[in-house]
């Protein structure tokens, strides 16, 4: 009977390890590509992402020579 507890006790530490691992991994890859200045090297998509809520729009802008994106709000 200890076995099953201490396995799904495991099993509930991996869980909630991994979870709060992929916020936070996935929350500072998001918000490092933001920003009002774009950098240099990067050039302008046409790409356009309209928030449903605010109504904000982000335009996308692409570096060719590394594949990174960049997001930069306008008005």
């Amino acid at each position: 009977m200890k076995f099953v507890i201490g396995y799904y006790a495991l099993e509930g530490i991996i869980l909630i390890v991994c979870i709060l691992l992929g916020y936070f991994i996935y929350d500072k890859r998001y918000k490092c590509n933001q920003g009002v200045k774009v950098p240099d090297g990067f050039q302008s998509t046409e790409e356009i992402n309209i928030d449903p809520v605010t109504g904000e729009k982000t335009r996308v802008y692409y570096n060719p020579d590394t594949g990174e994106r960049f997001y930069k709000k306008e008005k």
